[in-house]
Formats: C-alpha cells, sequence, structure tokens
C-alpha cells in the first residue's frame, strides 16, 4: 500500500475475496470498526475514509461523489484487486454507485446501506442547502450536536447513546469546508437508477422503515431494477442499521457476499 493511503485505508490482509466499506457523511472508516469484525476470518476487509473526513482531511476543491470514487479507484489500483464487493452506507452508497458506473468491471457486488440510486429532490435539496447555511452561521459543532440523533430511530435511542457519541465525535473532527463542499457534493450528483438496471452483478438494498434520511418508500421503488437483488427491510430501525440492528445486517451482507460467484 502506497504511503500517501496508509492512514485512510484500513485492510485486513490475507487472500480472501475483496470487501470495500464505504462510510456514510460525517463519519470515518471507524463506523465499521465494530460491524465487521465477523467478516475477517473469511474475506479481505477494507474501511476507507473517504475525501474530507477520518484521516482523509487534506482540503481541495471537489467533494463530488464521481471525485471520491476515482480516489476509491485509486486505492482498488494499489490493492491490485481484479474485483471486489463494495459496501456503501447512506453517503458512502452515493460514492459506490458513481464507483460503479464508472469502474463497473471492479465490481462484482454492490450494497447500499441505507442508501439510493435517486438524485436529490428539490425539497431535498433545499434542506441541504439549509444545513450549508446552518452549519455556516453556527459552525460544525453545533451541527453534529443535532444531527445525529435523528438518524436512529426513536426507540433506539437510549441503547445505541454510545454509538450517537461516537457519531458526533467523528463529525466534529471534520472541517465546515470539508462538511460543506461535501453537502454540495451530494445535493448536485445525479440520478443513477441506470446503474441499477444496467449492472451485470447482484445488488443489495438494506433498508430500514423508519429511516428519515433516505425514505423507506424510496428504496422499494429502487429494489425491481436490477437483474439480481437481495432486499432486508428492517422495522423499528433508521438510517443506522450497523448499530440499531447489527447481528441482522452482518448476517445479511455475509449472506449477500458469499452469494456471488
Amino acid at each position: 500500500m502506497s504511503n500517501i493511503f496508509k492512514n485512510i485505508v484500513s485492510d485486513s490482509g490475507g487472500n480472501g475475496k475483496p470487501i470495500i466499506f464505504l462510510h456514510g457523511f460525517c463519519e470515518s472508516k471507524k463506523v465499521w470498526e465494530q460491524f465487521i469484525e465477523p467478516f475477517k476470518p473469511e474475506f479481505r476487509v477494507v474501511t476507507v475514509d473517504l475525501p474530507g473526513f477520518g484521516q482523509n482531511q487534506d482540503l481541495r476543491d471537489d467533494y463530488s461523489m464521481d471525485s471520491a470514487a476515482a480516489e476509491v479507484h485509486e486505492i482498488v489500483e494499489a490493492l491490485g484487486f481484479e474485483k471486489a464487493t463494495v459496501i456503501g452506507h447512506s453517503m458512502g452508497g452515493y460514492v459506490a454507485l458513481a464507483y460503479a458506473e464508472k469502474y463497473s468491471e471492479f465490481v462484482n457486488g454492490l450494497s447500499l446501506f441505507h442508501s439510493t440510486a435517486f438524485p436529490d429532490s428539490e425539497e431535498k435539496k433545499e434542506a441541504r442547502n439549509r444545513t450549508i447555511e446552518f452549519i455556516q452561521k453556527h459552525g460544525v459543532g453545533k451541527f453534529m450536536d443535532s444531527f445525529v440523533a435523528p438518524l436512529f430511530f426513536e426507540g433506539n435511542r437510549k441503547q445505541n447513546e454510545a454509538a450517537i457519541n461516537l457519531l458526533i465525535g467523528l463529525g466534529k473532527e471534520a472541517s465546515g469546508e470539508a462538511i460543506i463542499g461535501t453537502v454540495i457534493g451530494m445535493r448536485d450528483r445525479p440520478d443513477r437508477t441506470h446503474v441499477l438496471r444496467k449492472a451485470n452483478f447482484p445488488i443489495q438494498f438494506i433498508a430500514g422503515k423508519q429511516d428519515t434520511a433516505v425514505p423507506f418508500e424510496q428504496t422499494l421503488q429502487l429494489c425491481p431494477l436490477p437483474k439480481i437483488a437481495h432486499v432486508l427491510l428492517l422495522d423499528q430501525t433508521g438510517h443506522m442499521g450497523m448499530f440499531e440492528q447489527k447481528d441482522i445486517t452482518q448476517n445479511a451482507v455475509i449472506s449477500f457476499i458469499r452469494s456471488i460467484a
């Protein structure tokens, strides 16, 4: 692994099937630390800090999903992977779709973990703009204090207090410039439903019925698009299934990976 990626990539090593986990907005590769433990005996597990987050905080002009996907591909090439399964949580799913659009020959499976191929609606774009204004006015700290807890289903928040505090802390490590740039990148991303329709590899959908970030009904519209789809629908779950329904989602992702020829 090149020194350029030394701090932003964690690689379990070994000869197992390569799996790349991409985190969501205001997260880092640390969100996967506990989740990926059962994967390591069987698979080669790679987690990545996407641009602007974790150890990958060099400021840049372009925080688009395409730019992040290009960086992921540099990592894939540096690791020498011919193909990999890509698991993308939320914004990580947007990056995974951009990656699959441009580098489909390197993908043998894609999991949209509380994510979507639809572009932002006008209403969502307005919400993104309000987020930018809030951060500009009040700063990253105040934004993170109010942002994380609503991502969890209300009934799950108390038992996930440690995870909520972890996520708040991870977001506060990022700069306002990076967060705002990433919000713009998410807001302006294109429709990528065609990636699902054209995919010659299986697609997994993991959705929470109480997800306020990616509407459940939206995921239901996407499920029929791929030729091969694996679907996990979770009740009493918001946007953070890796914490809210850890065992169920772990088993579902492992089963999905094993199903890939």
